[in-house]
C-alpha cells in the first residue's frame, strides 16, 4: 500500500518487460522482492544495483499502463510502500491502476500554480467525485472539477517540481487508480439490491 506521495524521481535505464529505473533514494531500504510503486503501478524489485533497480512487467501490466509507453531516459515517479508507522499524508493507493486517462493540458494560474485536465475513461467516472481523490501516475491529488468526462486538479509548485507532471504532452497517457473506498461502496451497495 502507498500513499500517492511521490518520494523521488527516477529515469529509466532499459524499457519493456524488463525495466530498469536509475534511482537513489528509493535504493536505501530496498530489498529484491520489496514492491514499489513506479507511476503508480506496483511492481516487484527483482534485481538492485548501487544506483537502480529492476522489475519484471507483465503484458498486462504493459496494456493497462503507461509504462508500456516509457522509453530510455523518461522519467517516473517512484515511491515505497507504507510502513505502519508511516504517516497517511495523500489517500490509500494501492498500486493497482485502474486504466489510463489522456492528459490533456497543464495551464498555469500563477505563481507557480498549475491546472491539470485529465479526460478519464466512462468506465472510471463513476468512482470520482468532485473534491475526491485520485492517484494519478501514482501521484495523490484532489479533484477539483468534474465535467464531461474530464477531470481538473489544483497542482501546486512542489508536485509540479518533483513529479513527471511538466514532462506530459497533450494526448499522453496517465495512469489512473481511483479511490479503493469507491469500488467497495459500489459492489455492497449492488449486493444490497439484490
Amino acid at each position: 500500500m502507498f500513499t500517492g506521495i511521490i518520494e523521488e524521481l527516477g529515469f529509466v535505464a532499459q524499457a519493456g518487460s524488463h525495466l530498469v529505473v536509475n534511482c537513489a533514494t528509493v535504493l536505501s531500504d530496498l530489498q529484491p522482492g520489496a514492491s514499489i510503486a513506479v507511476n503508480g503501478v506496483c511492481l516487484t524489485a527483482v534485481a538492485l544495483t548501487a544506483d537502480s533497480f529492476s522489475a519484471d512487467l507483465a503484458p498486462e501490466t504493459l496494456e493497462r499502463s503507461n509504462l508500456g509507453d516509457l522509453g530510455l531516459g523518461s522519467r517516473v515517479n517512484l515511491e515505497r510502500p507504507l510502513l505502519p508507522t508511516t504517516r497517511l499524508g495523500g489517500h490509500i493507493v494501492q498500486g493497482h491502476v485502474d486504466g489510463t486517462g489522456e492528459f490533456l493540458s497543464l495551464e498555469l494560474l500563477g505563481e507557480d500554480n498549475w491546472w491539470l485536465r485529465i479526460h478519464v475513461p466512462e468506465a472510471l467516472d463513476r468512482y470520482l467525485v468532485y473534491k475526491g481523490s485520485i492517484a494519478i501516475d501514482g501521484i495523490s491529488l484532489t479533484i477539483a472539477r468534474l465535467e464531461d468526462s474530464v477531470l481538473a486538479a489544483a497542482i501546486i509548485p512542489h508536485t509540479y517540481h518533483h513529479t513527471t507532471l511538466a514532462t506530459h504532452l497533450p494526448g499522453s497517457r496517465v495512469n489512473l487508480e481511483c479511490d479503493v473506498l469507491a469500488k467497495h461502496v459500489e459492489k455492497l451497495m449492488a449486493n444490497l439490491s439484490r
